[in-house]
């Protein structure tokens, strides 16, 4: 079966531009300054807030 009428490049496009990819936002942690996701705690120091801190296991071998 055939499609009726053949869609133009821009309909095609138009319906397809919400699925852009968007850059991962990151942010300063302000206790080590290495760049970390927004309200998650940091891989490097383990900071989450000035009331919170998580604790870091070292990975052993």
């Amino acid at each position: 079966m055939l499609p009726v009428a053949k869609k133009s490049k821009m309909r095609k496009r138009t319906r397809r531009s919400h699925l852009a990819l968007t850059p991962v936002q990151l942010m300063p942690c302000p206790q080590c300054s290495q760049a970390k996701l927004p309200h998650a705690a940091c891989g490097n120091c383990g900071y989450v807030n000035a009331h919170t801190k998580i604790t870091i296991g070292s990975e052993e071998s």
